[in-house]
């Protein structure tokens, strides 16, 4: 199967979910060291997310210095999905995706960094890619 830009073949779990795993662990350690936020991996969780993106914007800072931070909240809401549809993380070219158990393909990380422009929502994505779940 190619990618949905029709490149090179993508990788399924447990490869492709490797490095999305790892970042959303580091945002869940960042945020309960950091911010005494405990993120559960609960799509509830995601509305705390959503906020803390929101209260980064405000403070203003370039999109470029939080853009690690952006891809662990990304990863979190795709392993949030992960966990609660049976969906899977697929990979191609440095980019990651959550694949539902209904074929859709999903963009967590991408829709992290949408929330920083303030035009996205973890929590909506979560909302839309478990329903019907």
């Amino acid at each position: 199967m190619s990618a949905p830009d029709g490149t090179a073949p993508q990788q399924t779990r447990p490869q492709a979910a490797v490095k999305p795993a790892r970042w959303a662990a580091d945002a869940v350690a960042a945020m309960r060291e950091g911010a005494r936020l405990r993120l559960d991996y609960s799509a509830q969780s995601l509305w705390r997310v959503d906020r803390v993106i929101e209260e980064i914007r405000r403070e203003g800072a370039p999109r470029q210095a939080v853009d690690s931070v952006l891809r662990g909240f990304g990863a979190y809401a795709g392993e949030v999905v992960v966990r609660h549809t049976g969906a899977e993380w697929w990979a191609t070219g440095g980019e990651h995706w959550v694949r539902t158990p209904d074929g859709r393909l999903w963009d967590p990380i991408e829709e992290a960094r949408r929330c920083y422009t303030g035009h996205g929502s973890l929590r909506l994505l979560c909302r839309d890619a478990t329903a019907g779940v």
